[in-house]
């Protein structure tokens, strides 16, 4: 439960009363933390000291929150009881970046979040399909040749030049085409700035702000080059829209329709907004999905019986991936269900972390204004106490009705409230898209890591699966 204040009632404890890790002088718990594997540890803390306990970053103390009414509850009190951490925010205003959809808060937020919910609305969605189907063609051609030459195809890079792709087209209505061996300057430049946000966000010291390492020149270089890309695109894009008012009516991508919904009277957003978003849609339409693709992939190989109900579902209603239609791609449930159940066991997104905007009440902890809390997604979502055989891949426990029916609340891979991801719907459309080309193409015959362990998790900005191989046949109609 979150109350926004005390009232009269004090909370039962205070931050200091909370069981958590012993902490080490100066660094805090920083120093037990592997930052790849940050996520991993925490988890493994919730499951020794429950769904709320203390852990501290430096001199930061941290309140972790764990059980998933905790999380949804302050997940829904966006975005006026919590924020995204400032330091966040700090770091990418040093960086220069403008902040999108993402790092905005309050009345800010409202104004970018409309614009962006009417670029990322399922209609107009709708109306860039056909884009889609043409990088999901793409993909399919590459893997052709892959199974015809029996070669080794590494499987997060394939998917991620599909998602940056497909974001390329949606975002600039520009054909980067990076699965044939095109390169996208934005991207190779956000792969460099990205991870070092998340660095210096959990740094104990920001010694970029007196000494330049290497690292943080070619930082620096990146981040002008990126600046100077997506100005150049907005430019473009309003040239374009001057030189054809028509377009106005019917904008060719997202970049547009931002645009046009920016330049609406009192819209309170202007062409920094819109950079901003330009940068936040590239990063949700990258390594989100291809991630959270690769993982789905990967579970339904390991096991058989779901990946040919899956397969039988796709021949069934989608069997052609050159006409594939929208409405095919929506009727695909149990390749929903596949997403669903992919999410819950490996979210890309495993922690959320924040920072409290007023006093509140997190269960019967006093949450000071200005205090951070870390929301652990993965938690009830794979305990034995919420979800039967929790450790198992099985899609169809997302289809059950009535009593049995899962609750969606255990496992928010979007969020929850107020800031769910605006992208949903895109990215589940560009999961299923993907999948049930490769389901009706093509027989896997080997999809794993080189030494056949489970592949790692590495935690960067998303949570990645390491040293993911896939081999492949044609299938035959």
């Amino acid at each position: 439960m979150i109350e926004q204040t005390l009232g009269s009632t004090p909370a039962l404890r205070s931050i200091a009363q909370l069981a958590g890790p012993r902490p080490w002088p100066l660094a805090g718990n920083l120093g037990q933390i592997r930052p790849e594997r940050i996520h991993q540890h925490v988890e493994r803390w919730s499951q020794q000291y429950g769904p709320i306990f203390r852990m501290q970053f430096g001199s930061t103390p941290i309140v972790v929150l764990a059980g998933h009414e905790l999380v949804n509850a302050a997940l829904r009190d966006r975005p006026d009881g919590f924020r995204r951490p400032s330091i966040t925010a700090q770091v990418s205003n040093e960086m220069g970046g403008r902040p999108g959809v993402f790092l905005a808060e309050g009345s800010v937020w409202r104004d970018q979040r409309r614009m962006v919910m009417a670029a990322l609305a399922p209609h107009a969605i709708k109306a860039y399909f056909p884009a889609l189907v043409k990088v999901g063609l793409r993909l399919q051609k590459r893997w052709q040749q892959a199974a015809q030459q029996h070669l080794v195809i590494d499987l997060c890079e394939d998917l991620k030049r599909y998602s940056v792709d497909i974001i390329a087209g949606l975002a600039f209505g520009s054909d980067v085409n990076t699965i044939d061996g095109g390169e996208d300057v934005i991207q190779r430049h956000m792969d460099i700035v990205l991870p070092e946000v998340a660095r210096r966000s959990v740094a104990l010291f920001p010694y970029w702000r007196y000494v330049k390492l290497p690292r943080d020149r070619k930082l620096d270089r990146s981040v002008q080059h990126l600046s100077s890309a997506v100005d150049a695109l907005i430019a473009t894009a309003r040239q374009r829209l001057q030189d054809e008012p028509q377009r106005r009516e019917r904008p060719a991508n997202l970049l547009e329709a931002m645009i046009c919904a920016a330049d609406e009277g009192g819209s309170g957003v202007d062409d920094a907004a819109v950079a901003g978003n330009v940068t936040t849609m590239l990063l949700a339409g990258e390594d989100t999905t291809s991630n959270t693709l690769a993982w789905m992939l990967y579970l339904l190989q390991q096991h058989p019986v779901a990946l040919e109900r899956a397969r039988a579902e796709v021949l069934k209603m989608a069997p052609d991936p050159a006409a594939f239609t929208i409405e095919q791609m929506d009727s695909l449930d149990y390749l929903d269900a596949c997403a669903q159940e992919a999410m819950r066991l490996k979210p890309v997104a495993p922690f959320i972390p924040l920072e409290a905007l007023r006093d509140s009440v997190i269960g019967d902890v006093h949450i000071p204004k200005g205090n951070l809390i870390w929301c652990v997604m993965r938690h009830d979502s794979v305990s034995e106490q919420h979800v039967a055989q929790a450790a198992e891949f099985d899609p169809q426990r997302w289809l059950q009705q009535g009593s049995d029916a899962m609750n969606k609340h255990l496992a928010m891979p979007f969020g929850s409230g107020l800031r769910t991801c605006p992208g949903r719907y895109l990215a589940l459309l560009e999961i299923k898209l993907a999948s049930a080309m490769l389901l009706g193409s093509f027989d896997i015959t080997m999809l794993g890591t080189e030494n056949g362990a489970e592949p790692e998790e590495r935690m960067a900005f998303t949570m990645s699966p390491i040293g993911l191989r896939m081999t492949l046949t044609e299938r035959r109609a």
